[in-house]
């Protein structure tokens, strides 16, 4: 039986990672207050192995060291422990559960991490950017269950008959041509408590940008609305479906730094979230948010006080969860409390012996991916790290370029000149081995998207367009990069037009009028990642995928040197 607490007064203490809100008491006399749980997580893009996942706890001072955390069954273990100290419990998450997921579980088109969040009981979870990943027909046929085939890899590889999620996925803002949502807007989560019930409405939601941010042929037909506006709309059918607490699932979010005076004060909340927030209707209590892979905790309250939300997001990959606290007072039929705090998922010894079934489905997939995890594919002279240099390039992504050149430089490819690789598709460094070697696993880390490969003819004036929308957020500046072929310099002091100058092709100037033959990927080509100039390009060949054309180039030498990082020139003054 779920414990009722008494009304008293909450504490002020607002600590880093932990926040808490008290509302008005009007109307009938106080009640009984239940004390309702929402366990809840964002981004955890499919870690289900307990690896060299770490985080540093909530709360703490900068220069903590950080504590191994996370794997699906410590997270399965989190859960079961927080449902045993509140039955009345709801567990939800903020969007990109799957997509650009590790090997034992993208290798299976993330029927794993479903499997296991099934067995976990998920109730709800908003739609992210990355679950359109493999197009729209595939995250149907996540939720629906299924072995029909819409991508290149082969569904239902280790277990047959895949069920599709228990859970259900919300989509409000993801809207078809017709007008319906490709999911359900939102769900009702019912808990009792003493045999009373309180109904808990969740409003999911992508962020409006993800047109910008999937392949367009994954999202063709669809339309991204604004967040706020979709869910207000909502609020009149939230409450005539008896929802009596309404929160917001939004994969959208933001950041807060160390060493601020109160991290528990949303004012310190910088990001996109926060546009969202100034609109989202007052009857929202809770906006658990993602898709920065920040942990926070804030009373919005603090900002505007007609708003007192409770913000929150629980870092990345299934290292934290968030428990919020919600105290309803059923005499007068109104939240008067809320309190969150983020929660480390910390490894344990036990926990495969608590959560056998999901310890089990980890070790199925696991060894299926064994053999191809540890596969070598060549030997590379040195890291190649995703750091960026003071000019903005990366060494991994000037390698991804070079490798996507070489996979489209025949004549029967379209003679690809040059190659350019977008910052959001290198997703992990390459380390190789003592002796320089390499494996499929690691370059798997890499480039989990399993995007073709294509070449595009472009002119002079559309790959200049291109170089100079890089500079539209100089605060945000991630760099496309470019193949050995193709060099540049930049001031972002200059005016937009003309930040971006003596650019070269094999040492010879670039005409704004010439047509030039690029390598990229296909998710690039159709205008992914905000590059519309791409779009209208006319597409001379198909390629390999992009693993394959990383993996051909890796094997095409006895060692593959890491690139010199000086294509991009930064001539900024400083």
């Amino acid at each position: 039986m779920m414990r009722m607490i008494a009304l008293a007064p909450l504490g002020a203490l607002l600590l880093a990672g932990c926040a808490a809100t008290r509302g008005p008491v009007t109307g009938t006399a106080p009640g009984p207050v239940a004390a309702l749980q929402i366990i809840a997580f964002n981004d955890f893009h499919g870690h289900i192995d307990a690896d060299d996942q770490t985080v540093i706890p909530p709360g703490s001072p900068k220069g903590t060291e950080k504590v191994k955390a996370g794997g699906a069954a410590n997270f399965a273990a989190a859960v079961a422990a927080l449902r045993a100290e509140n039955p009345a419990s709801a567990v939800v998450t903020a969007g990109d559960m799957i997509g650009a997921s590790p090997l034992s579980s993208g290798l299976f088109l993330d029927e794993p991490t479903i499997r296991i969040m099934n067995r976990i009981g998920i109730d709800y979870s908003a739609l992210g950017n990355h679950e359109f990943d493999r197009g729209s027909k595939e995250i149907l046929r996540m939720q629906a269950g299924g072995c029909a085939k819409y991508t290149l890899r082969e569904p239902c590889q280790i277990l047959p008959a895949f069920p599709g999620a228990s859970f259900k996925f919300l989509a409000a803002n993801t809207v078809r041509e017709d007008g319906t949502t490709l999911f359900p807007a939102y769900g009702i989560k019912t808990l009792t408590v003493s045999g009373r019930s309180v109904r808990i409405g969740f409003v999911g939601m992508t962020l409006k940008g993800t047109g910008d941010l999937a392949s367009p042929s994954g999202v063709a037909g669809l339309h991204f609305a604004d967040e706020a506006e979709t869910a207000n709309k909502l609020v009149p059918a939230l409450r005539a479906a008896g929802a009596d607490i309404l929160a917001v699932l939004i994969h959208e979010g933001g950041s807060v730094k160390f060493d601020v005076p109160d991290p528990g004060d949303c004012k310190y909340l910088t990001g996109d979230i926060n546009p969202i927030l100034q609109k989202l209707d007052p009857a929202f209590a809770l906006v658990i948010s993602g898709h920065t892979h920040q942990s926070y905790v804030c009373d919005y309250g603090k900002v505007d006080p007609s708003r007192p939300f409770l913000v929150s997001s629980a870092g990345q990959y299934g290292t934290l969860l968030t428990r919020i606290t919600l105290d309803y007072d059923f005499g007068t039929k109104r939240l008067v409390g809320k309190h969150a705090e983020n929660l480390v998922v910390t490894q344990s010894a036990d926990s495969a012996a608590k959560q056998p079934e999901v310890a089990d489905l980890v070790s199925r997939y696991d060894a299926g991916a064994l053999a191809v995890r540890r596969r070598p594919v060549g030997k590379v002279g040195g890291p190649l790290t995703k750091t960026e240099e003071k000019s903005g390039e990366s060494v991994l992504g000037d390698f991804i370029a070079d490798a996507q050149l070489a996979a489209m430089s025949a004549p029967d490819k379209g003679g690809a000149q040059f190659g350019i690789m977008n910052p959001g598709g290198v997703r992990a460094a390459i380390t190789p081995a003592a002796d320089g070697t390499v494996t499929f696993g690691d370059l798997y880390a890499a480039q989990p998207f399993g995007n073709i490969v294509v070449t595009k003819a472009l002119t002079g004036a559309q790959i200049r367009a291109a170089l100079e929308k890089q500079f539209d957020q100089v605060d945000d500046l991630r760099l496309l990069s470019v193949s050995q072929s193709l060099r540049y310099s930049y001031d972002t002091t200059k005016p937009a037009g003309q930040r971006v100058f003596d650019i070269t092709l094999n040492g010879q100037p670039m005409t704004d009028g010439a047509t030039y033959h690029v390598a990229m990927s296909n998710f690039l080509a159709n205008g992914g990642d905000g590059y519309p100039m791409f779009a209208p390009g006319a597409q001379l060949a198909d390629g390999p995928s992009d693993l394959e054309a990383l993996e051909a180039y890796v094997a095409g030498a006895a060692v593959r040197q890491p690139p010199v990082p000086t294509r991009i020139r930064n001539l900024t003054p400083e």
